[in-house]
């Protein structure tokens, strides 16, 4: 069986009435839980302000040269064989793009979404934002070595007043902030307030999230020393690339990275009350989109014969993350032997593959060995399941195998 394109249909029949029903109504008290989630991250901008990310005038098109992928198999989630056309629809899966040689290989969506519906990409957005500061310090913008508060004197009396824009694209911040995302009361809970993400209850904080970055506290920790996975870093690149350069975060990453990349569809960013983007995990983008990228990635920042990425940038990536820092981090057992630059993994040192990986199941997985790029988009119920991670990385492995 080829996997490819499904017929398009609603969503569970959410938001379809004029008004919804009240069982089909998405709101943002339960905008990122199932069943809602599948709506809601194919249509987040009816639900929060955005930002336009356009699109390039001239789209690059994506040849195709069809496989037979269906029955490629792998221990899926709880260790049980399965194939990919199963787990596909196991798994609450809402896309799939597989590029080799930057050809499609294999395509499939469900739940509405097809190869043009811009999907939320959560932290898959700071390898977006990650590669965007490498074309910055290639145009003179950025200076990955200096203060952050050269560029935002505001944050000087935070964490952040002591660290360097490196430690802001490694995650290596000695940050006392704890990424639990089903905390209710923690970090991330004040943070999603902050941007906007969640409704604010009476009496509770309506700070936002120039405000947040600037109240956060060191954990004692040497800058640069240990991995430690925090958003509200990225969030605050993206404010040292706007004061870098001049410009808004939305209108960098399209002049300088979605246009020359040769995406064919507007992508966007979503706001906080005051307009802040939100750089750590905002980008909704389209599959096809999301592949062009990862294939440019994987052509050491090359689309259609332009220098999108510097090549020494890329090359920085795969070459200079610090495997000792990535050991004593929280990741490490998830992904042995890996390390992190610039907002990308490299989960396989040897094989060079570099992965873009967002809560709820999004990833782009780039193996240069055997030029395949996958895309995935989906709404698993749990945002960090481990489990589902480990089971992916193996029928990701599985595709590599079957392709090599």
């Amino acid at each position: 069986m080829t996997i490819k394109t499904t017929a398009k249909s609603p969503a569970k029949g959410l938001m379809n009435q004029f008004p919804p029903a009240r069982d089909k109504l998405v709101t943002l008290a339960n905008w990122r839980t199932q069943p809602s989630s599948d709506w809601s991250f194919q249509n987040v901008r009816r639900l929060l302000p955005t930002a336009n990310i356009a699109a390039s005038k001239h789209p690059a098109p994506l040849e195709s040269s069809l496989a037979e992928i269906g029955d490629v198999t792998f221990n899926g989630i709880g260790g049980a064989a399965t194939t990919l056309r199963d787990a596909l629809r196991a798994t609450y899966t809402h896309g799939l793009v597989v590029l080799r040689r930057g050809r499609i290989a294999a395509e499939w969506y469900n739940g509405g979404m097809d190869a043009r519906t811009p999907h939320i990409v959560f932290s898959v957005s700071k390898s977006i934002c990650g590669a965007l500061g490498g074309i910055l310090a290639d145009k003179g913008f950025l200076n990955p070595n200096r203060p952050v508060s050269d560029y935002v004197p505001e944050v000087s009396s935070s964490v952040y007043g002591g660290c360097s824009v490196r430690h802001l694209l490694d995650m290596s911040v000695g940050i006392s902030f704890t990424e639990d995302y089903v905390d209710p009361d923690g970090d991330v809970a004040r943070y999603r307030r902050a941007v906007g993400w969640d409704v604010i209850k009476p009496g509770q904080s309506t700070m936002q999230l120039r405000e947040f970055l600037a109240t956060q506290k060191p954990d004692g920790k040497e800058h640069g020393h240990t991995f430690h996975y925090v958003s509200t870093n990225t969030d605050l690149l993206g404010w040292v690339y706007e004061r870098a350069a001049g410009r808004a975060l939305s209108d960098l990453l399209s002049d300088h990275l979605w246009a020359p990349l040769g995406a064919e569809t507007e992508a966007y960013i979503t706001l906080d009350a005051e307009g802040a983007m939100r750089a750590a995990g905002g980008i909704c983008a389209a599959p096809r989109d999301l592949a062009r990228f990862g294939e440019m990635i994987r052509q050491r920042g090359v689309a259609n014969g332009t220098q999108v990425v510097p090549g020494w940038w890329i090359d920085d990536i795969n070459d200079n993350g610090d495997p000792a820092a990535w050991a004593r981090g929280e990741f490490a057992e998830l992904f042995p032997d890996a390390s992190y630059r610039s907002k990308f993994y490299q989960i396989d040192r040897e094989r060079r593959t570099l992965c873009c990986i967002g809560i709820h199941g999004q990833w782009i997985y780039i193996d240069p060995i055997s030029e395949l790029v996958i895309v995935r988009v989906a709404a698993e119920p749990i945002p960090l399941e481990v489990e589902n991670y480990r089971a992916w990385r193996r029928g990701f492995e599985a595709i590599v195998r079957h392709f090599s």
